[in-house]
């Protein structure tokens, strides 16, 4: 089966891994369209050639990149005509540019066609992005869905083919493992990594820390509006010699990082507009053996499961209740950092996102083939 997939999110040397899972199987032939780069903000993400074996990977012009909703492949369908997938997977939303156009270009070569959705809030789009929206889910084959929420959203916005639950990306279990000495630390380091902006509840996360007794430092991994702010406070506060402010790093280096901390928090808040869709730095510090603490934005609670602690969300003294408690009991760490583990290594690997991507691929294939048998495409 020739699989072509479309994704921006390939840039990414870590994320690799999973076409590489996808590649090793042995009725894959595997085909990757990436863009050179990909702006997120001011940052610009430059392709990662970290894991590239028993796939074809083919980094292609991008339009209006940066451009969530606008960004697109001119030579897209150029690319189908000469490979011919079976299954044509566009990694983007269904409202976007680019899987509009190319859905449009498989169709015209006979793929089946699969889209992926992180959407878990009911909304409407403007024009042209709800016809675009329209156009996909009246002519696509399938949909793979990254959270509960935006399952049932697109059955309430009126899709009604075949859909899967799976996340986008699992974690390479080798390369994301605990640390082989990890000694306790002094000072107690705590770890975020993210966009540093507002919903990702940092002020919560501040708050929780201004009573936060005993030996402890906070470092954050990432780069967002928020920073100069967070600084200024923290400086208010007394408590800026105890944060550092590392900035974004290449993805090959964050399984060092996180094995070092002695817990990672991802305290997001839930807004009109946005509500945590999966929180992927979660599974790659539980798949080091760090502890985690969630707030029960999103899909954060399904993801951690029993392999952490949770708060509500807004809650700061419920947050430094969890932190105290880690702080406190090295043998609670050690306890959630087994769980958390072996929680992703019981759903959360690549390979275990690879298999269950390839049998629903079979799936699409299948129903492609019986559609044409009854003269239905």
């Amino acid at each position: 089966m020739r699989v072509m997939l479309i994704s921006k999110a390939f840039v990414v040397g870590a994320y690799q891994t999973k076409l590489e899972a996808l590649a090793a199987y042995d009725d894959i032939e595997l085909t990757v369209v990436v863009p050179p780069s990909w702006r997120e903000g001011r940052h610009t993400l430059h392709l990662e050639r970290s894991h590239t074996r028993g796939y074809q990977l083919i980094v292609a012009p991008i339009a209006f990149t940066g451009h969530f909703h606008l960004h697109y492949y001119p030579t897209l369908p150029a690319i189908l005509r000469a490979s011919q997938p079976d299954i044509c997977h566009i990694d983007e939303e269904p409202y976007n540019l680019a899987t509009y156009l190319a859905v449009r270009a498989a169709r015209r070569v006979g793929a089946g066609t699969v889209f992926f959705t992180w959407q878990n809030l009911l909304r409407g789009h403007p024009f042209p992005f709800n016809c675009f929206e329209r156009y996909v889910y009246r002519h696509v084959d399938a949909a793979i869905a990254g959270n509960r929420d935006a399952v049932e959203v697109l059955y309430q916005k009126g899709y009604v083919g075949p859909v899967q639950l799976v996340p986008q990306f699992g974690v390479d279990p080798q390369v994301f493992r605990p640390a082989d000495e990890h000694p306790p630390h002094t000072p107690f380091t705590i770890g975020y990594a993210g966009r540093l902006v507002q919903q990702k509840g940092l002020g919560i996360l501040v708050d929780a820390l201004e009573h936060l007794s005993g030996a402890w430092r906070l470092i954050l991994y990432g780069t967002g509006p928020m920073q100069e702010k967070l600084k200024a406070r923290l400086a208010r506060l007394g408590l800026a010699e105890r944060v550092r402010f590392e900035g974004h790093l290449p993805s090959t280096e964050m399984p060092q990082v996180l094995a070092a901390l002695d817990a990672l928090v991802l305290p997001s808040l839930t807004r009109p507009n946005w509500k945590e869709q999966f929180g992927r730095v979660l599974i790659e510090a539980m798949s080091c053996g760090v502890p985690v603490i969630g707030s029960d934005s999103g899909e954060i609670p399904y993801v951690i499961g029993e392999g952490g602690l949770i708060f509500p969300e807004g809650d700061a003294r419920a947050l430094r209740s969890h932190l105290e408690r880690l702080m406190a009991d090295a043998a609670l760490r050690e306890g959630l950092g087994t769980r958390g583990r072996a929680r992703v290594l019981a759903h959360y690997t690549q390979a275990q996102i690879a298999a269950e991507t390839v049998a629903f691929y079979r799936v699409i294939r299948g129903n492609v083939e019986s559609a044409r048998g009854r003269g239905k495409r």
